[in-house]
């Protein structure tokens, strides 16, 4: 849905997941590039601008920061502060207002009534980062889903991204 928003917004996009042998369950690394031209790398992003946890159960198993820029962004999935979840450390070498925790599942229990925190996680990297406009990540939605569910996930996103910009305050994006 990344890579489709993005695209929406104008950019050339890119997305594969990375599997492995893993059993089910197991943890799945996914990619994403956007870009204001032609992608030709197919290859893993080694050194993410954007890292977006949708479960913080992955930060006590996988080095999900690993090569992450040193003005990069990250986002979790988690109604608890950075310093709750044992990452100040992280928080304080970012830049102020690249490292936040959005209730994604939360928001997305009160408005789909299942725990699917992709639309809350997408629309509130848009709104940290700048990326992309609400109105992409409404799009890509209402161009995969249709009914109840696009207007759901279109309210999913506008709740996320309201709440992460009320965080930033004006910081940036």
């Amino acid at each position: 849905m990344l890579a489709l928003a993005g695209f929406m917004e104008g950019h050339h996009a890119q997305a594969f997941p990375s599997f492995g042998s893993e059993r089910t369950g197991a943890p799945v690394v996914a990619f994403a590039r956007l870009a204001s031209s032609e992608i030709r790398l197919r290859e893993p992003v080694l050194e993410p601008d954007v890292v977006l946890v949708q479960d913080k159960t992955l930060l006590e198993s996988v080095d999900v920061f690993k090569g992450l820029r040193e003005d990069g962004y990250v986002l979790i999935n988690s109604s608890e502060t950075p310093e709750a979840l044992g990452l100040e450390d992280l928080k304080k070498r970012l830049p102020e207002g690249h490292f936040l925790c959005v209730p994604a599942t939360a928001y997305a229990l009160e408005k789909i009534g299942r725990p699917l925190p992709g639309a809350a996680m997408l629309a509130g990297m848009a709104a940290m980062t700048g990326s992309m406009k609400l109105e992409s990540v409404i799009a890509a939605y209402n161009e995969k889903f249709s009914g109840r569910v696009a207007q759901a996930n279109a309210e999913v996103a506008k709740l996320a991204f309201d709440s992460v910009k009320s965080m930033l305050g004006g910081v940036h994006a």
